[in-house]
């Protein structure tokens, strides 16, 4: 079987072209084809749309049925507005890219010679070395920044308001850090300018072991603490030190897609497990249990969770701890939303269940005490660590390799942890964060072909829309959609490794007008919208 993702990568290789100059010939031409689109067509995710199909038929020289390959099954041509592509006119050289229009398609891609540019009748011409990305990231994709971002970014470049509703990011919408922390790390800053040990500040790694005390976690030592460029960094490190090619990693869907990116770039395989929406999108146990195998090293759970804003039961926590200890596994617990939790609810970390079990959890700073741009997270290692000493001996050559993290956010770890948390102030009823949930939440559900589940932490909300009623079969092209017609950024589900067309994620970071006004938007919206 050939299919789309084999032609497209021989066509490519042909002409010498890489993903990025198929990108700048769109841009060239008025196409609109993003990095992460050709990443997802090469990768074989998806196939594209008709327009975008011939688009590259012509730039690659090839005829479009033989570019589908075996792929017509997953194709489904589609209409859309926009001006019918125009191949490039130009001849790649060292200096530009580009194809003929006049060139004749052919049922096979013929290789194309790239010729010096100064060197009109070609004597001594030679190829140019292309330089192509790792095939490690064929199938590594954060859609968080994807597409659909890329879009919006083009818009403002040309001017137009965008309302952004796709990222956590609290600084940009008002939520400032506590003076105390921006004090205490101005006073500290001469301190700071030399490296740190590879595993953090003592001052810092003391306080979270401290937290960590607090939460209940087993067996930690400040020799059991790594403190890291942000949690992301630490997952990665994580990932790589873990996984073999070919070994299988329990995710969640829908996921923050960190995970399952580092998990494939790390040789390993993401199977994920389904997050029930019927249950408040709890983690399905019987999904789990299924889809372990003897390759299965380790599950991750995000509690709190984005994108859905659950937090986990300390009952469905302990069943997923007993699934763990049946099957030997190592257990991967995100907790970085573990102070933002509403309604009088308490965050459970699932490593305080798990003694006899090898944990790792991770939390930090950027969210609970809006700094993300700081960088600072952390991970600790509990329980069982005897049954991981060779894993912990490579989380630490890795750690060494990048030396620290950033040192004067870690001098700051130790007072954030310590001092008046002010996140509190935000999460309660009459409290900024709490009410925009209160306003988001009801603005969906009053929205004809919508559905939603209320969360109890964080910072989102991942609402559910009736496929059948607007004609979705891709979510991508419904938030294109949405952000073309009303200028308001959402990202997609399959973002998020959420397999189906029918969700969405909002942040609900800004303000109440905001919000209001976004919602109204896809009212309106949603009112005459049927997807072509």
């Amino acid at each position: 079987m050939t299919t789309f993702s084999d032609r497209l990568k021989e066509a490519m290789y042909a002409q010498n072209l890489k993903q990025i100059d198929l990108v700048h010939i769109a841009a060239e031409n008025n196409v609109k084809l993003g990095k992460s689109h050709v990443s997802q067509y090469v990768s074989g995710k998806t196939v594209p749309r008709n327009d975008i199909l011939h688009f590259l038929a012509d730039t690659l020289h090839v005829d479009a049925d033989w570019l589908l390959g075996d792929s017509q099954e997953n194709f489904t041509a589609r209409e859309n507005n926009s001006v019918t592509p125009k191949a490039p006119s130009t001849t790649k050289t060292s200096g530009s890219v580009g194809t003929s229009n006049s060139s004749k398609r052919g049922t096979t891609p013929m290789k194309k010679t790239i010729t010096d540019k100064n060197d009109n009748d070609n004597a001594g011409s030679s190829a140019m070395h292309i330089f192509k990305k790792s095939s490690k990231l064929d199938n590594v994709l954060y859609d968080v920044r994807g597409p659909v971002v890329e879009e919006a970014a083009r818009m403002e470049e040309r001017g137009t308001h965008v309302l952004k509703l796709n990222i956590g990011n609290p600084a940009p919408f008002g939520f400032r850090t506590p003076d105390e922390v921006i004090y205490d790390m101005s006073q500290q800053l001469s301190d700071c300018e030399g490296y740190s040990p590879s595993q953090g500040l003592f001052s810092a790694r003391k306080a979270i072991m401290q937290y960590s005390q607090i939460k209940k976690l087993p067996n930690v030592t400040i020799s059991d603490i790594y403190t890291g460029n942000g949690v992301s960094e630490l997952i990665n490190l994580c990932m790589s030190a873990l996984l073999d090619n070919g070994d299988e990693i329990l995710i969640p869907s829908p996921d923050y897609p960190l995970w399952t990116a580092c998990a494939t770039l790390a040789g390993g395989k993401a199977v994920h497990y389904i997050c029930d929406e019927q249950s408040d999108w709890y983690p399905d146990i019987e999904d789990m249990r299924r889809k372990i195998t003897d390759r299965t090293k380790a599950l991750v759970i995000i509690n709190p969770n984005n994108p859905t804003g659950a937090l986990y039961p300390k009952e469905v926590l302990q069943k997923i701890v007993d699934l763990a200890r049946e099957h030997h596994l190592i257990i991967f617990s995100d907790e970085i939303y573990d102070r933002l939790v509403m309604d009088g609810k308490e965050h459970v970390s699932i490593a305080s269940l798990a003694p006899d079990l090898f944990c790792v959890t991770f939390s930090g700073l950027s969210k609970s005490h809006m700094i993300a741009g700081f960088r600072i997270g952390w991970m600790i290692l509990s329980g069982a660590k005897d049954k991981a000493k060779g894993y912990i001996e490579g989380i630490k050559m890795l750690s060494s390799m990048r030396l620290c993290s950033n040192v004067p956010a870690q001098s700051i770890v130790q007072t954030a942890l310590g001092g008046y948390q002010s996140v509190t102030e935000y999460i309660k009823p009459g409290g900024r964060v709490y009410e925009q949930r209160e306003c988001i939440y009801n603005a969906l559900k009053d929205i004809p072909g919508i559905s939603v589940v209320k969360p109890h932490a964080a910072f989102y909300i991942f609402p559910k829309i009736d496929t059948e009623k607007f004609n979705i079969t891709n979510d991508e092209q419904f938030a294109l959609d949405f952000l073309h017609e009303k200028q308001v950024l959402i990202v997609p589900g399959k973002g998020f490794n959420w397999m189906k067309p029918d969700h969405f994620r909002i942040v609900y970071l800004p303000n109440i007008r905001q919000l209001e006004k976004s919602m109204e938007k896809l009212r309106e919206f949603l009112r005459t919208y049927q997807q072509r």
